[in-house]
């Protein structure tokens, strides 16, 4: 008899605002306003405040049992006055949540009513992300994809700047893929950014919006740039890139750059796009990844693994262990837009023998035993 599961046991992901709120925290100036209970806000800002050691504010509307029945349309605009008197952000990102989306509140309508009549008005974003629908992958892309609609509509001469749209990344991650754009003599425009605000200095005093971040001018002209590199893996949800691309701007889908094979993917498109040579400190470096390949090949050789993360990093470790000879057998996530399996296509055959997507740490564990992972 074939088992049932009846629930989820441990989920492996968490909800969309956590997603809007990395998202956020990678523009300058920028402040991520939750139409919904205070309840998603306030868990929301302690994750990452616990995960990052850094201050992280969210703002919410606070909606009560009165606003589920007759509408939040007062309580989001007494926030949105509220955030602009305390923090004078040059960007709000309105996110919904289950509450919001389930009473049919009009996010965009609810703004537009606001904005009317104000001399002074930060530029406005908003995405519908309810997490009975998203994950926090998913809220990241919706809410990259809701700023680039906005907000990138720059007209004008070709700057010498690249985009670029990762996934959520560690602020290390995006601090070296801004190094290796740079040293191709380019500016590098990443959307988020939040290098510098979750992994930033001791500050002798608190600051309501913190430094770092990309400017929104910056996110302005982004059509005007030389390419754009896309590392995300949205599915059917539309890609932010493919805006970009339609207004003007070379669009280029890589993965992340974790190994041999997709770091030269990453560079040759570089070379192609600044016209500069690879610079030797990453000729150097790609050598001494070489020569760890050839030393660890005998150890690493056959060994059965299984990865666990948000799909881009999975399917970039998953090519990086099949570089070094070793097998990644289960290969699972527990986002909800099942596009693992596309991203895993380019591996040898029965290399991958178990992909579970929407999934939860129960059934990983489960299968752990049954492939009989090293």
């Amino acid at each position: 008899m074939n088992e049932c599961r009846g629930g989820t046991v441990n989920p492996c992901t968490v909800c969309a605002p956590l997603g809007a709120a990395l998202v956020s925290a990678g523009v300058r100036g920028s402040m991520l306003l939750l139409h919904g209970a205070q309840g998603c806000a306030t868990y929301i800002r302690r994750y990452l405040i616990s995960h990052f050691r850094e201050p992280v504010d969210v703002a919410s509307s606070s909606l009560g049992e009165a606003q589920a029945v007759f509408g939040g349309a007062e309580d989001l605009c007494r926030a949105l006055d509220n955030v602009v008197e305390k923090y004078r952000p040059e960007l709000v990102t309105v996110a919904s949540t289950c509450l919001a989306e389930t009473i049919g509140e009009d996010i965009p309508l609810h703004l537009r009513r606001w904005a009317e009549g104000r001399e002074q008005v930060p530029y406005l974003v908003s995405a519908s992300i309810p997490s009975y629908k998203y994950g926090h992958v998913e809220g990241f892309h919706a809410v990259v994809h809701a700023m680039v609609r906005s907000l990138a509509v720059g007209t004008g001469e070709r700057l010498s700047t690249i985009n670029v749209l990762p996934p959520p990344l560690s602020p290390a991650d995006l601090r070296h893929i801004r190094e290796i754009v740079e040293g191709f003599g380019a500016s590098a425009t990443l959307l988020p950014d939040y290098a510098d605000h979750l992994d930033g200095v001791i500050l002798d005093q608190y600051r309501p919006l913190p430094e770092g971040g990309t400017p929104v001018d910056d996110m302005v002209a982004m059509p005007r740039s030389l390419a754009t590199l896309d590392f995300t893996m949205t599915g059917r949800a539309p890609r932010a890139s493919c805006l970009l691309s339609d207004r003007s701007s070379p669009t280029h889908v890589l993965g992340i750059p974790i190994g041999v094979r997709a770091t030269d993917a990453l560079l040759d498109v570089l070379c192609k796009h600044t016209g500069h040579p690879v610079p030797a400190w990453l000729q150097a470096e790609r050598g001494r990844l070489l020569d760890a390949y050839a030393d660890g090949h005998k150890v690493l050789f056959g060994v059965r693994v299984g990865l666990y993360g948000d799909p881009e990093m999975v399917c970039a470790l998953a090519a990086f262990l099949n570089e070094i000879g070793a097998r990644p057998v289960l290969c699972a996530t527990g986002a909800r837009n099942h596009t693992m399996s596309a991203g895993l296509a380019d591996l040898p055959p029965g290399m991958v023998e178990e992909v579970l997507e929407d999934t939860d740490f129960d059934a990983i564990e489960t299968a752990c035993t049954r492939l009989n992972l090293d």
